[in-house]
């Protein structure tokens, strides 16, 4: 049975203080934990030699914008200039990776002179960038 006030009518209010004080309570300590978590401890690393990593090495972007203008990396070069930019970066790097971004409204015969540009150079790593449509 519902409590009556002094006016004889239902108590239908709820009190959410407590909850709420509860909640807050809930979140600090998830603040403090995460935190705590994230932080680590010191150690001192030891430090790396001059020798070359052996990570892979960095890919070379060649971007066709819609003008026709070729870009490697972000300068703009010539087809001529790109061969032998390319070449020099082969020569350091055997298996130099390479992805060809082109824009949707250029000439696809601008892309077909970049790969085999690259084939010609023997750069087997190749990509092609495209966009993902998300429906």
């Amino acid at each position: 049975m519902a409590e009556l006030r002094e006016d004889n009518e239902p108590y239908d209010d709820i009190n959410i203080t407590p909850m709420l004080d509860l909640a807050y309570v809930l979140l600090v300590i998830f603040i403090i934990m995460t935190t705590a978590t994230v932080q680590g401890i010191m150690v001192n690393l030891p430090k790396a030699s001059d020798a070359p990593s052996l990570a892979k090495p960095k890919t070379k972007a060649v971007t066709i914008a819609a003008d026709g203008q070729i870009y490697l990396d972000t300068y703009p070069v010539s087809l001529a200039e790109l061969e032998e930019r390319l070449r020099a970066y082969k020569a350091a790097v055997p298996d130099l990776p390479v992805v060809i971004k082109g824009d949707a409204a250029i000439q696809y015969a601008k892309v077909i002179e970049v790969m085999d540009l690259c084939g010609r150079l023997e750069i087997t790593q190749l990509g092609l960038v495209t966009a993902r449509i998300v429906k």
